[in-house]
């Protein structure tokens, strides 16, 4: 049974539970894993990562500038391992990116507040490392493989970072021979900052020749590397256009897809487990897939009646939070083959779940779920197996 992990804004983690072979007039399955109401919305959750390993890690940033870590105990409950609070950050500002991988936490700031916190072996404590980034930004996303990290804002390009020399001093990075970024001639917005691999250059002028905004509000790695400079990008910009990004090709995008984001610009962008498959939701109440061979939306999810905040993929399933309070188990259509060819169905609003508050972050447990088998094709496998009985049954009298 895929599972998805809910935060909401009063601090209470959630579970939610999809059985599509429920018997029930619900499909869905909702149990409170962490009760946050104590603290209200002063301590409401802003983002959540889990590290599913030997040992199952829930990480949550919440909105006082506290990152916690919780581990699930027998009970299905989470157990609080350790918290700590991120001291760099203001009142008016929030947690914009946060991901886990083994016992480290990393964490970052719209100011640009980069910590990197390690849970030691027997969760007695936590060492701190931080780091500087610009501020404004908007989101902030660790790779497959921990090894780079990327982020973009508003007047803020979308740019990709070394992880290990982020948080390395200056002297250490030049100790290791890092390259210098280019003459005395180059603009200072063209120089990279120590521990920064590549950084993108704005679109081109628009027809009247004025300077396009640069406005980046979400992006995500498309596919797993093992080079630090060859990463493939997705961003989504204030504009509604969606950017992607080759770090060999340059440093413009190699295909801009126009308009995706209908309404208010692209809100969060998640990508999915098919190859050319990415999910997109606006300002709107707009959740598309999106084909990235040629940025078209394969199809829409109705019956949204408030801006989904947040996405969260599966291999079989897609998870959506929000702000009218609920979250909606999504069904996934495989991408044609081909560009452009037809799609005999498309994705559905398979059950929606009432909140109560609203939800702030949704992430898939990743325990593997079992695709959902088709009635009719099931029927239709069991004549054959009936049939091809009957003609052993024949062969043998």
């Amino acid at each position: 049974m895929p599972r998805f992990l809910v935060g909401d804004e009063l601090g209470n983690i959630k579970s939610v539970g999809y059985s599509p072979a429920s018997q029930e007039e619900s499909k869905t399955t909702l149990k409170i894993l962490h009760d946050g109401t104590v603290t209200g919305r002063t301590k409401g959750i802003q983002k959540l990562a889990l590290h599913a390993g030997e040992k199952t890690l829930l990480s949550a940033a919440h909105a006082n500038g506290a990152v916690s870590i919780f581990s699930p105990n027998e009970d299905d409950q989470l157990e609080l391992l350790q918290e700590w609070k991120e001291t760099r950050i203001k009142s008016d500002q929030s947690f914009i990116g946060l991901a886990a991988s083994g016992s480290s936490v990393f964490s970052c700031t719209t100011n640009g507040a980069l910590l990197m916190s390690t849970l030691k072996d027997d969760n007695s404590g936590v060492s701190h490392n931080l780091a500087a980034l610009p501020s404004r930004l908007c989101d902030w996303r660790l790779s497959h493989d921990q090894q780079t990290f990327t982020y973009g804002g508003d007047e803020v390009e979308v740019s990709l970072w070394d992880t290990e020399r982020a948080f390395s001093r200056p002297s250490e990075i030049s100790a290791k021979g890092a390259p210098v970024s280019g003459s005395k001639k180059r603009k200072q917005s063209d120089t990279l900052f120590p521990g920064e691999v590549w950084r993108a250059k704005n679109v081109p002028n628009d027809f009247l020749g004025l300077r396009q905004p640069v406005h980046n509000t979400c992006l995500t790695h498309l596919s797993p590397s093992t080079s630090t400079s060859q990463q493939h990008l997705l961003a989504g910009t204030r504009l509604g256009d969606m950017r992607r990004y080759d770090t060999r090709a340059g440093r413009r995008p190699v295909a801009v897809f126009k308009g995706v984001g209908k309404v208010g610009g692209v809100k969060t962008v998640e990508k999915g487990f098919s190859e050319h498959e990415a999910f997109i939701s606006d300002n709107g109440s707009n959740v598309y897939a999106v084909d990235l061979r040629n940025g078209s939306i394969s199809y829409g999810y109705k019956g949204l009646s408030g801006t989904a905040i947040s996405l969260a993929a599966s291999p079989t399933y897609l998870a959506s939070a929000s702000i009218d309070r609920y979250i909606r188990i999504h069904s996934v259509v495989q991408l044609p083959d081909k560009v452009g060819q037809h799609l005999d169905k498309k994705g559905t609003v398979l059950e929606r779940i009432f909140m109560t508050t609203i939800p702030t972050a949704v992430v898939w447990d990743q325990e593997q779920d079992v695709a959902p088998v088709n009635e009719d094709e099931q029927e239709g496998e069991d004549v054959w197996e009936g049939m091809k009985h009957a003609e052993e049954g024949d062969e043998k009298a």
